[in-house]
């Protein structure tokens, strides 16, 4: 993303950076970020390559039915990052969100892995093979795990999307109880690698802690932060910049608020501007739908455990 520095500075408040997306080829990044996953992979943890391979499977089987329901729903930028030794995410943008449609983006990426996992199992009850039995317990534990309704699981995003996600206390409260029951997950799986996700999440509230003070004084001063970059007008980005820099002297100290003109940094600010704007939901599920919703979460768990009883 670059910042564009053309404005006339005649103006008080000059024209907001325009965004521009940088165009990779998104498949080489897609295939170079695999192959960096297997190899920390294997020299790391010594595991062997069809172990990998199965992992690498499952990550990405997961990810697409994010990808594909995102695509569909009319998301902007839709892009998949494989995370080195962490996992992967799907990333995208959109200013109006249906809870219903963001729900089924949620349940599209654990929900197929969990049903392959399924199906294999249940096939390998006949076919008793080592290698079968090793990916749908794969598909099986990364999948489970990933609903469990910890933020920011899969499990914990459908658990806000469905009850709490404009009410930001909440939301807080919720972040610090995922923390400490990842932390305690951790610790008795002895995974110590894996606290780096609850030190993530710690980080991330921090930065929303911010954003919702400076969302409160924009509200006292009527600056409508319930719109996207391209919505937003000149002004407000340029008042929100100065919220921005004033509450982050360490990381902007070298920009001077009140100075409407752009900086080396613009393009981070342009970030940072982007994430105080609030995606605006939709509420237009019924408490029915949501009891719908909140019986298929559980009956996911269920599947593995009446097939594992009845065979």
């Amino acid at each position: 993303m670059d910042a564009s520095p053309e404005y006339n500075s005649s103006s008080l408040y000059p024209p907001k950076p325009h965004v521009i997306e940088t165009r990779q080829n998104s498949v080489l990044r897609t295939l170079l970020n695999l192959l960096l996953y297997g190899l920390m992979f294997y020299f790391l943890f010594d595991q062997n390559i069809v172990y990998i391979s199965a992992i690498l499977l499952v990550l990405i089987i997961h990810e697409l039915g994010h990808f594909f329901l995102m695509r569909l729903y009319g998301y902007q930028n839709v892009k998949m990052f494989i995370i080195p030794l962490l996992g992967a995410v799907t990333t995208g943008n959109k200013q109006k969100v249906s809870q219903t449609q963001l729900v089924l983006i949620i349940l599209a990426g654990p929900v197929p892995g969990i049903l392959i996992g399924s199906l294999l199992y249940w096939f390998n009850q006949q076919w008793d093979n080592d290698t079968v039995r090793m990916l749908y317990q794969s598909f099986l534990f990364i999948n489970l795990l990933n609903l469990l309704p910890f933020h920011p699981l899969d499990g914990g995003r459908l658990v806000e999307s469905l009850f709490f996600r404009e009410n930001y206390i909440i939301r807080q409260v919720f972040g610090i109880l995922s923390i400490i029951a990842l932390v305690l997950l951790f610790l008795l799986q002895q995974n110590f690698f894996l606290l780096i996700i609850p030190f993530l999440i710690g980080i991330e509230l921090r930065n929303e802690f911010k954003n919702q003070k400076i969302r409160e004084y924009l509200k006292q001063e009527n600056i409508n932060t319930q719109t996207d970059y391209p919505g937003l007008p000149d002004k407000d980005y340029w008042l929100i910049r100065d919220c921005i820099i004033l509450s982050n002297p360490r990381k902007y100290g070298v920009v001077q608020a009140g100075v409407y003109a752009y900086s080396p940094l613009e393009s981070i600010l342009v970030q940072h501007v982007t994430s105080v704007l609030q995606v605006y939901l939709v509420n237009d599920m019924k408490a029915f739908a949501k009891l719908v919703v909140l019986l298929f979460y559980l009956s996911m768990f269920l599947l593995p455990l009446l097939l594992y009883i009845f065979n």
